[in-house]
């Protein structure tokens, strides 16, 4: 399946950047298999070792790490030869800080060795780091869910993922037919999500959402569990990780979808879940969109880091999670966790696309879903998902902000009116 990620590799080939590439992402996104499919693609020669299934490899990285003798002791283990020119990939990184820290080696040395690495927590251990991390000598890059464009891509409907950016552009209605082609087809990504295992589930089904393997969402869950007491050596700590995150649901299905600590348990309090929240955005597996109290540059001056919502890095597992089926996200449904799917879905396809994402509410008769810049203007954007009625919040926004236009997703066509583009969901991606 196609993964944009493919040309963040391409680039760091192309361009010869010197620093090792650190790919950052959560558990099943795909970064194992987008790097060998890239080395196999690219290069004559490389390695792979797994710092996880092969333990014994960590002890390489304990005393000197000078990449010749690293590269000497490696090529001893795997009985082969390794040497500058070899293309060396590391798994699951963050099973060895040593191995981390001899990156900034590899960047310093006068040979320019190609070092891929990968881990599922590594956001994470980046982020507490005991030792110096090697700041400036690494090339980092993070790696999302598929979108919903490479969706359309895997099921080969480059066609209308054309279309779809085509009208984009041009703000003009698709036909009907393609219209409710492209609804379908986001309805059903709403249950499948980006993870690329259940998409390749989806189209071994012959697309059939009613015969979708659900069972590996909860895998993929259960391994998101295990991983927080897997890396997580306090017992206490890893139980209020778990709380945090199964009470994402339950937190987007209310009127009002601001965190609240509350809704963990009735005892707790900012300072207890403070680290659990930072552990898991850290780990990839949620998103924290924080308040903004004023729509005004720099954006990021005005943000209220105290006041925010919290999502899951992936709507299908949302969806899983929240026991909804197909039926349960059709427009004249009604049920309780709808409108969190759907406004899920937007901030993943958003930040999929490197955004940096604000909702605002300044008061009781406004309340603006997504706040951004886009080409350096601040824009608002309204969810219409089905939770609240809110075309007076953003018409009273426009009114007294006077951005340069607005945006209303929804399941409407493409189209301009009064100064608001109208995205249908399935565009997303697009913007």
């Amino acid at each position: 399946m196609k993964r944009k990620f493919y040309d963040e590799l391409v680039k760091w080939e192309k361009e010869n950047v010197k620093e090792p590439l650190l790919v950052i992402g959560a558990r099943q996104v795909g970064k194992t298999w987008i790097i060998k499919s890239f080395c196999e693609n690219t290069y004559p020669n490389y390695v792979y070792v797994n710092l996880e299934e092969q333990k014994d490899l960590i002890s390489i990285f304990e005393e000197n790490l000078t990449p010749e003798v690293i590269l000497k002791k490696l090529s001893i283990v795997l009985g082969k030869t390794i040497d500058d020119k070899t293309v060396i990939v590391i798994d699951e990184i963050q099973q060895s800080e040593r191995a981390i820290t001899s990156l900034k080696y590899f960047c310093e040395a006068k040979e320019n060795y190609r070092i891929i690495c990968a881990g599922s927590l590594l956001g994470v251990k980046v982020k507490r780091f005991e030792s110096s991390f090697p700041v400036g000598k690494v090339y980092i890059k993070h790696m999302f869910p598929m979108d919903f464009e490479e969706f359309l891509l895997a099921l080969g409907e480059d066609a209308l993922r054309e279309g779809i950016k085509a009208a984009y552009s041009e703000m003009t209605q698709l036909p009907e037919a393609i219209h409710k082609k492209a609804l379908g087809l986001y309805h059903d990504y709403l249950i499948v999500g980006g993870m690329p295992q259940l998409v390749k589930n989806y189209i071994d089904n012959h697309k059939n959402i009613t015969m979708l393997n659900r069972d590996l969402q909860e895998y993929i869950r259960l391994a998101y569990l295990a991983d927080m007491s897997k890396y997580v050596t306090n017992i206490a700590e890893t139980a209020k990780i778990a709380a945090v995150y199964e009470s994402i649901p339950r937190q987007l299905a209310k009127d009002n979808p601001k965190f609240k600590y509350k809704e963990i348990r009735d005892t707790a309090i900012k300072r207890d879940y403070y680290g659990p929240i930072d552990w898991l955005v850290a780990s990839g597996m949620i998103y924290k969109i924080n308040k903004l109290e004023l729509p005004q540059v720099p954006i990021k001056a005005y943000e209220d880091a105290d006041s925010f919502k919290i999502y899951l890095s992936d709507t299908g597992m949302l969806s899983n999670m929240c026991g909804l089926n197909p039926q349960d996200l059709f427009p004249d449904c009604h049920n309780t966790f709808k409108g969190a799917v759907i406004e899920n879905y937007c901030i993943e396809q958003l930040i999929i696309h490197h955004k940096e994402l604000y909702y605002f509410k300044p008061s009781e008769s406004m309340e603006i879903d997504v706040i951004t810049t886009i080409n350096d203007d601040i824009i608002p954007i309204e969810v219409k998902s089905g939770r609240h009625k809110r075309s007076t919040s953003l018409n009273n926004y426009v009114e007294k902000y006077k951005p340069k236009y607005s945006i209303r997703i929804s399941e409407n066509n493409f189209g301009t009116s009064n100064n608001i583009k109208s995205v249908p969901l399935y565009a997303v991606f697009c913007i």
